[in-house]
């Protein structure tokens, strides 16, 4: 099946729910038969996601920076872990490792990797499907904010339509798969 990159928090004080997420997303990407590729951290939610792919059978690649290894927050149960030398480095990796990305909830880290394979979208440099999990509407203001930049001219409407947005890990997984055939 394909390699799918989840992007997502790394927080250590992350509400349990969020964890859940996580897991049940990594969880039902390995019962789909995909390979997960992740930010290659063992905390957080993507630890749990890592966490949940294994115990459900699936194959995790991991990509991480040597100055998060350093900090000893590596994924070392990984079945692949590729080490870069910088977190611009580590993005340029799973982009190209990837068929697909998902992105859950998170913070600095989760956007700027979600802005940049979008960015890297809307300049045609792939065409590689991507999905935001809108879980309880965690997006909403930001998708809001975003359709303003439409509004306004800052970025044409067939690129905010780039990213598909879908309120479920289930629902998120249905529709990289249709793009994926």
């Amino acid at each position: 099946m394909a390699a799918i990159c989840v992007f997502c928090a790394s927080s250590r004080t992350l509400d349990q729910r969020f964890l859940d997420l996580a897991t049940e997303t990594g969880a039902e990407l390995a019962r789909r038969g995909h390979t997960l590729v992740s930010g290659g951290g063992c905390v957080g939610m993507m630890g749990a996601l890592a966490d949940g792919a294994r115990h459900a059978g699936g194959r995790t690649l991991g990509v991480i920076p040597q100055s998060l290894v350093d900090l000893e927050v590596a994924d070392l149960a990984s079945d692949e872990l590729l080490v870069t030398d910088s977190m611009a480095s580590r993005k340029t990796l799973m982009i190209e490792k990837s068929d697909a990305f998902l992105t859950l909830p998170g913070g600095l880290g989760t956007l700027d990797e979600l802005f940049e394979v979008w960015t890297t979208a809307t300049l045609t440099l792939h065409r590689k499907p991507m999905v935001l999990v809108d879980a309880d509407g965690f997006y909403r203001p930001l998708l809001d904010w975003l359709a303003t930049l439409t509004d306004e001219h800052f970025l044409k409407p067939a690129g905010l339509g780039l990213v598909t947005v879908a309120p479920t890990v289930p629902a998120a997984l249905d529709a990289l798969e249709s793009a994926l055939t």
